[in-house]
């Protein structure tokens, strides 16, 4: 195999990093991207994305063979053949599709309990009666897109996005059936992170906090509530996800 050993390549760049006196939030901010990620990469965790290697080699004075190498090479010796063939296999193994990871496993377990709490809130919903005051479409609608964004922002979404969002201004993203759009927002590594978090919230938060709402609502103002219900739901549905990500993308930008 000529795979990158995470641990040597981990220890190289914080070597580089340090040589170079920048602490891991300014190594993140010269490549648009979390200090997590720098650290997840010195600590072994995780390898930089193929496209980052040339700007990650270019911030730390390296060149890309002394990266995939993970070490220093003179300047005035030239590899042989053996290690010529080393490199393009490594070079080749690294920038081979990688398979898409497995959801989060804690994401995944919050969401899972999440969605049996807003089950059984309903569940307690439609035994106290709630459907005769004519409440029951309102809470289908969260009950069916809350889980569907929560399944998608707890576990599937992208946690790096790829380098030409760093090096345009792009305000829409788009992964499969997903379209997200946030005018004046330039969406980067940089903001992508508390962009997903937010979605996380607002997607649990809702699918838990919704049928809890409807529940006092029943009690002490239905027909106030009836004749509201529908507008307060836009509201929460769009301004609730839509006006914190544009927030927050702006502030991360």
């Amino acid at each position: 195999m000529h795979e990158i050993n995470k641990e040597r390549f981990g220890a190289f760049v914080a070597a580089l990093r340090k040589e170079k006196g920048y602490t891991q939030q300014q190594l993140a901010e010269k490549l648009y991207i979390s200090n997590k990620a720098i650290s997840k990469w010195e600590t072994g965790v995780s390898i930089p994305d193929v496209a980052m290697l040339i700007p990650l080699s270019e911030a730390l004075g390296v060149t890309v063979t002394e990266l995939l190498r993970c070490e220093r090479l003179p300047a005035d010796v030239p590899l042989n053949s053996h290690q010529v063939e080393d490199l393009m296999k490594t070079a080749i193994t690294y920038s081979e599709p990688k398979p898409k990871g497995r959801m989060r496993r804690r994401g995944l377990a919050a969401y899972f309990c999440c969605l049996v709490l807003a089950i059984a809130e309903v569940a307690l919903l439609y035994h106290l009666g709630f459907t005769r005051l004519g409440m029951e479409e309102p809470i289908s609608t969260v009950m069916v897109l809350c889980p569907i964004f929560g399944l998608y922002f707890m576990g599937l979404a992208a946690k790096q996005l790829p380098r030409y969002y760093d090096d345009y201004r792009i305000s829409a993203f788009s992964d499969g059936p997903l379209r997200m759009n946030l005018p004046g927002v330039r969406i980067s590594n940089r903001n992508w992170p508390h962009i997903v978090r937010v979605g996380q919230i607002w997607s649990m938060g809702m699918l838990v906090g919704y049928p809890l709402l409807q529940l006092a609502a029943m009690h002490f103002t239905p027909h106030l509530w009836l004749r509201w219900e529908k507008a307060i739901l836009l509201v929460l549905m769009l301004g609730g996800l839509l006006l914190p990500m544009t927030l927050v993308g702006k502030k991360y930008e």
